[in-house]
């Protein structure tokens, strides 16, 4: 009787060596990518995407990898709007009766009249709403030829989700705020002037931010018991689900301890209307967390905001906590907000720098980078404020909202939906009870 053959490990049984043989070998330039991230944690942390592609071909070590990298970059991607984003409309089923009326200056932008209306028509097709778009005849009709953004508009105007509004000379970014009393039909002012007569619940610019600025107080006016409109921008901090409202950003280079008093009750109502936050928690930028440190200004409004039982105030708030999640409104001078704001601006690009320099030389930096491209471009677009839509300008009698001078299409949108969310959570009828008493504002920002 012939013994039993030899128990193959492979379980092939006697062929066990031919079944072994005719097996596709694990591809030798893929173990080595596998072993190389292995080595390489902080590169491995940030592939993600990479990774998973790699996983299908590669062994199961490369898709361990994967869900790390996943895991490790989570906290490193932020988004501003998420918020916004995640409770706005994406277009289906959009109910035309519901849509609010939004003027938006299109003249207004270092690249308009043609990105804007590129960005408005993808706005009226994902969110509620409907444009009065004001711009100069001409150059509104050469932009739309260069961009082969006829048929859209067409479309779009057919429908009523665009009405064009003509308009004269616009203001120029370089030229002064006060130009906009010489410019009378100007683009910003007519937009504004719809607002102020009831045609549009919102107006959006891109333009001279200063001009806009002195557009809205001529035209719109101050809320009563305001001095000084604010510009308040979204920062983003390391919780993805909450940003933190940075006011004032450049509105008012000098302020008085009571203007910034009333920065943090501007501050209170946006974020708690508009963001959604049950009881936001109010910081003044410092230099130290005691109440006794700071300049002349500090130590001024400390007392002021802890005074106040309208809102929280969580004390002083140092320049390392703004983007802590320890706060959800921080006040400052607009010098030292612009100063914030232009520094968020750059961490996006330097943190590309740096993590380029990083990366090893030769061959493995080359695969390196490849992996990384695109992770890293949309992690410096994540940073950038300027991708982000705009900002409010808080303590003007109406919703404006202050785009990035170099906005295009997207970031239209975003601004868009910010000023759709702004008007459809009636911020307007709690800023105006600042002005109707202490009753009134008790029962507003309590």
């Amino acid at each position: 009787m012939n013994p039993l053959p030899p128990k193959d490990p492979e379980g092939g049984g006697r062929d066990g060596r031919r079944f072994a043989s005719n097996r596709p070998k694990p591809n030798r330039t893929i173990r080595r990518l596998v072993i190389w991230y292995r080595r390489n944690a902080a590169v491995t942390s940030l592939v993600g995407t990479a990774t998973a592609t790699a996983s299908g071909a590669a062994s199961g070590a490369v898709s361990v990898a994967g869900s790390m990298a996943g895991s490790v970059l989570q906290p490193l991607v932020f988004d501003p709007l998420r918020r916004l984003q995640q409770g706005g409309h994406t277009g289906s089923g959009i109910d035309d009766r519901q849509r609010l009326w939004v003027a938006v200056d299109g003249m207004g932008g270092d690249h308009a009249p043609g990105p804007i209306l590129e960005g408005c028509l993808r706005a009226v097709a994902l969110l509620p709403l409907r444009i009065r778009f004001v711009a100069e005849p001409e150059p509104l009709r050469q932009a739309v030829a260069a961009m082969g953004l006829g048929h859209d508009l067409e479309e779009a105007v057919q429908r009523g989700l665009i009405e064009l509004v003509p308009s004269g000379p616009t203001v120029g970014m370089h030229e002064e705020a006060t130009v906009v009393r010489r410019k009378r039909d100007a683009s910003i002012n007519v937009a504004m002037d719809l607002v102020k007569k009831g045609e549009a619940t919102a107006v959006y610019s891109a333009g001279n931010s200063g001009a806009v600025m002195a557009a809205a107080i001529f035209r719109l006016g101050r809320l009563a018991g305001i001095d000084r409109p604010a510009i308040g921008a979204l920062f983003p901090t390391k919780d993805p689900s909450q940003q933190v409202l940075v006011l004032d950003v450049g509105a008012n280079m000098d302020c008085k301890p009571e203007w910034l008093h009333q920065f943090a009750l501007l501050g209170n109502i946006y974020s708690r209307d508009v963001l959604q936050v049950k009881r936001p928690r109010i910081g003044l930028v410092n230099i130290g967390e005691e109440e006794c440190k700071g300049n002349d200004l500090c130590l001024r409004t400390h007392p002021l905001l802890a005074a106040d039982e309208r809102f929280v105030f969580a004390g002083n708030c140092e320049g390392r906590d703004i983007l802590s999640g320890d706060f959800d409104v921080v006040v400052c001078d607009g010098f030292t907000g612009n100063v914030l704001l232009k520094f968020l601006e750059s961490v996006g690009s330097v943190l590309l720098d740096v993590l380029r320099a990083e990366l090893p030389r030769g061959r493995r930096g080359k695969v390196g980078s490849a992996f990384l491209r695109s992770n890293l471009v949309r992690i410096k677009k994540r940073l950038d404020h300027a991708e982000h839509g705009g900002a409010l300008l808080l303590g003007v009698d109406g919703i404006c909202v202050i785009g990035h001078g170099s906005s295009r299409a997207l970031s239209v949108v975003s601004a868009l939906r910010l000023a759709h969310s702004a008007a459809s959570h009636g911020v307007m009828d709690d800023l105006h009870a600042l002005g109707e008493g202490s009753a009134g504002v008790a029962t507003t920002c309590g």
